[in-house]
């Protein structure tokens, strides 16, 4: 029962994301990063990670994640430097 729920939650979860944010455009690599951290990413996102994961330059990785911190998607965990992190903002639940 307990993995059939989280199962439903996830499913939801993206559900409730991508409605939020169907008018927010997204290039492929955006949509590609998104995709994996709403399927549970494990461990922490860096714009290194972003950058061998998405095949792009060091450059190209850091312009993706700051539009989608200008967009609300993504938010600078606390750290800076080499060691930033970033994670997923998930719409609150309107019911």
């Amino acid at each position: 029962m307990d993995d059939t729920e989280e199962t439903l939650t996830g499913v939801f979860d993206r559900n409730r994301f991508w409605e939020h944010h169907s008018e927010t455009p997204l290039n492929s690599r955006q949509r590609q990063m998104v995709d994996k951290l709403l399927d549970g990413f494990f461990g922490n996102l860096t714009s290194s990670k972003w950058g061998k994961m998405t095949k792009s330059s060091p450059d190209t990785a850091l312009r993706d994640i700051q539009d989608l911190i200008n967009k609300g998607i993504l938010i600078k965990e606390q750290g800076g430097g080499r060691s930033t992190n970033y994670a997923l903002v998930m719409p609150k639940n309107h019911v």
